[in-house]
């Protein structure tokens, strides 16, 4: 029926401006009003702000959907976060029994924690554990160039939580936003913006919430910048509970390849534990993907199985990128060679057994590189421990400096991991200016200790180098001929050689 009437409009549209034309009316400014008013039409209802529940909500079906089956048992490597959510949600679902105990049911649950650690998953599987509509929405839906649009979709989205609950005969509503520092940033107090109108609104809808009333409505939203969040959201009474979802430790780790590996097949003898051990400081998203990757690896070769191999160039693909095709000038790539091979050389010396290892073939932006097996997971770290952290990073330039007289532009992310130690040290107090605040210390200050750290530190980095030209010898044409040498080949390579220098 729209189709037909749209016809006619085409048709009669333009007889009309001819009649207007016959009769001497002046038609520019007619067309001028009607070609700004179909663009004003066609430009806000993309935008998403005409819709069935009018005022800017647009059609959020495929935004309010509820999630595919998702339980707490699928998401591994959280489970303090878990159980901490857990208890939360219970207040919710246990409602009679903490209403005789005088407890107020939570209104907001905030998640915080880097990306890809599982925040959105856990909002999810907190909507089938509760068993409760579920509506999801990014903070950046919320900011718009049209002042208003912002504070009535979130009404709006109020309005369908509720209206959802009761359609669908349930007692509960989720409503979950991610990144909501995008509408919930601490506000200066200057002029009025938009996002601040947008939080004012949501900060007044959270009020609304009377916990007792059904259908109950419970806030969770997701955040990597806590601290950029406004007071007002996170006092009492709004964002109850703070969760920190945090990277997994190697337990954690082992449990979310356990998760993802179930669809996948693995050829005998492939050790997760070991993928677990070497992915210190990985995400469960980088998890998944090195498992997607290992199997990609697999295809690639036209292996029905994803063997252990597959995994450790997954790995190295997620830490440093693709594979690449550059082909570098012989005298490049020795000098590569001796770089890396400085790192590993000082990284067997100070934490043997930390090779897993040397290649120098390009990946990524690196034209080579040493991986190493990460420690036990560290959450306090030592001033030797630090030092000996920076003496591998600076590996790479005392051997050139050995071999060459000189430094290249490769040492560059090297001296930054070094600088981000030293700050390290210096914020932490273990540095001769003891503890500082670096507002009461000159920069000049700063400069010297940062200098006179890595000086003597390079110092040492070049004087065990010295030591180990044997190693250099050994390792240097293995590496120059097959461009990787594994962990274990490099150890028997450096065993050998210690042993002949003695």
């Amino acid at each position: 029926m729209s189709k037909i009437y749209k016809e006619i409009g085409i048709g009669a549209i333009p007889v009309l401006l001819v009649f207007l034309i016959f009769l001497g009316v002046n038609i520019i400014p007619i067309l001028f009003v009607g070609v700004l008013g179909v663009s004003l039409f066609y430009m806000i209802r993309g935008r998403g702000g005409i819709g069935i529940s009018g005022g800017g909500g647009g059609d959020r079906k495929s935004k309010t959907r509820t999630p595919a089956f998702l339980t707490f048992d699928e998401i591994g490597g959280q489970d303090r976060a878990k159980k901490e959510l857990t208890e939360a949600l219970d207040f919710l679902i246990k409602h009679e029994e903490i209403k005789k105990l005088g407890i107020r049911p939570l209104k907001g649950i905030l998640l915080t924690g880097p990306p890809g650690t599982g925040k959105t998953l856990m909002a999810k599987a907190a909507a089938h554990y509760t068993n409760s509509v579920y509506l999801a929405a990014s903070g950046s839906e919320f900011v718009e160039m049209y002042v208003g649009v912002g504070a009535s979709r979130v009404r709006d989205l109020f309005k369908e939580a509720r209206s959802r609950a009761v359609k669908e005969g349930k007692d509960n509503a989720i409503i979950f936003i991610d990144e909501i520092d995008v509408i919930g940033g601490k506000r200066d107090g200057g002029q009025q913006r938009e996002y601040d109108q947008t939080l004012n609104q949501l900060l007044t809808e959270m009020d609304g919430i009377h916990t007792n009333d059904a259908p109950r409505i419970l806030i969770m939203a997701a955040t990597n910048r806590k601290e950029m969040l406004d007071s007002a959201l996170l006092r009492p009474g709004r964002f109850d509970r703070h969760i920190e979802v945090e990277l997994p430790d190697k337990k954690g780790r082992l449990s979310i390849l356990n998760i993802h590996v179930k669809n996948k097949p693995l050829a005998a003898g492939v050790s997760l534990d070991t993928i677990a051990e070497q992915t210190f400081g990985f995400s469960g998203a980088q998890l998944e993907g090195v498992l997607n990757e290992g199997a990609i690896y697999a295809m690639r070769e036209d292996k029905k199985e994803i063997e252990q191999h597959h995994l450790a160039s997954a790995i190295d693909k997620v830490m440093m990128g693709e594979r690449t095709d550059k082909e570098t000038a012989q005298d490049e790539k020795e000098r590569v060679a001796y770089h890396e091979l400085g790192h590993a050389i000082i990284a067997e010396l100070v934490r043997p057994g930390s090779v897993s290892q040397v290649t120098v073939s390009p990946r990524g932006k690196a034209l080579g590189y040493v991986r190493q097996n990460p420690p036990k997971d560290h959450y306090l770290y030592t001033k030797d421990y630090i030092e000996q952290q920076i003496m591998i990073a600076l590996g790479g330039a005392a051997a050139e400096e050995i071999f060459y007289g000189g430094r290249s532009t490769g040492s560059r992310n090297d001296f930054e991991q070094a600088l981000s130690m030293v700050r390290n040290m210096m914020d932490s107090g273990l540095t001769s200016l003891g503890i500082i605040d670096r507002e009461m210390v000159t920069k000049d200050q700063l400069m010297k200790e940062n200098t006179a750290i890595l000086d003597a530190l390079m110092i040492r980095t070049k004087s065990l180098l010295e030591q180990q030209r044997n190693v250099f010898d050994h390792s240097f044409a293995i590496l120059m001929g097959e461009e990787v040498i594994s962990g274990d080949t490099f150890r028997k390579l450096f065993d050998a050689s210690v042993i002949q220098s003695a």
